[in-house]
């Protein structure tokens, strides 16, 4: 299948990569800093200014395709799967449940999802609403919750004012807000001038975040911590088996999705953690060793059972 092994050359690419930011670490490339200067140019900079280039240039009707249902729901139900599974067995305090949460159902669906859906799916656009979904409002979300449980106080005026300490939201919003006015006028609003500097900076983001994530790898041993082992394997079969089963029953049973919509449903459910969940883990310093290797084990596995899906599906 030429698509498959198109996709299986983007892992390949996204572990190329990685490995560069590794091998940067263990040179000392950078100083010590280097990763932390990265997560954070990413998460305030680069970014936001990523989703706005994606999102602005999107039809606003690709943004908000039915697909958004399944994908929601799918991910909804697998985050709080894991939630209800920590609360029995794995009893991990609050941050790092969030953390847990996230890993099980947020979605990498800019470095991994767009040649995914470009080579197996045929549509790149099908990845724009899960892009919305997870920035408007799981990321949100999740930030409220980490920012007010490890300040340790809970106020209803910083979880009104969250919205407005997310840049990724920021941008997210202000791309939806230029694709509806695009569409209503048949005009891109946005002069050269200003919008490709915006996509220049955005470009930057998926590698410093692999870059960074490839620096974490650096000096520690994956699954070094015994205690969290049972958690994050768990996370993978939430995040490669559980949730893409999800997404076919909804899909087929309840959508009525048939043919190539099926089967896009049920390959983008099983693309792996994204790298933004250790983004955030660094940006709220919890998590980072369950973030990082519940991210590994995600990626890992993904092609096998993408490659499956594939097999079954297409």
């Amino acid at each position: 299948m030429p698509g498959l092994l198109s996709a299986m050359q983007g892992f390949c690419v996204i572990g190329i990569v990685i490995g560069t930011g590794y091998a940067a670490a263990r040179m000392r490339i950078g100083g010590p800093s280097a990763q932390m200067v990265l997560n954070r140019f990413s998460f305030f900079v680069s970014s936001p200014c990523l989703m706005f280039a994606i999102l602005s240039k999107e039809p606003i009707f690709d943004i908000f395709h039915p697909s958004i249902i399944v994908a929601f729901f799918s991910a909804m139900l697998v985050g709080a799967l894991f939630l209800l599974l920590n609360k029995m067995f794995f009893h991990l305090k609050a941050p790092d449940a969030t953390i847990g949460a996230l890993n099980s159902l947020y979605l990498n669906s800019n470095n991994i999802g767009l040649p995914i859906a470009t080579y197996i799916l045929g549509k790149p656009a099908l990845v724009a609403p899960i892009l919305v979904m997870q920035q408007a409002l799981f990321t949100p979300v999740a930030l409220t919750v980490l920012d007010v449980t490890t300040k340790g106080k809970v106020s209803v005026k910083e979880i009104v004012k969250q919205p407005l300490h997310q840049p990724l939201l920021i941008g997210s919003i202000g791309g939806i807000l230029v694709s509806v006015i695009t569409e209503m006028t048949g005009t891109f609003i946005i002069p050269d001038c200003i919008f490709d500097p915006i996509d220049m900076i955005g470009d930057s983001a998926v590698p410093m975040i692999l870059m960074a994530f490839g620096m974490s790898l650096h000096g520690t041993k994956p699954l070094q911590e015994k205690g969290d082992r049972p958690a994050i394997f768990t996370v993978a079969v939430l995040k490669n088996i559980v949730m893409p089963v999800i997404a076919f029953l909804l899909a087929y049973f309840v959508m009525g999705f048939r043919g190539a919509e099926l089967y896009g449903c049920v390959v983008l459910a099983a693309l792996p953690t994204g790298q933004n969940v250790y983004n955030y883990a660094a940006r709220y310093n919890v998590g980072l060793t369950f973030a990082r290797d519940g991210i590994l084990m995600s990626t890992l596995t993904s092609p096998i059972f993408i490659a499956i899906i594939a097999a079954l599906l297409s």
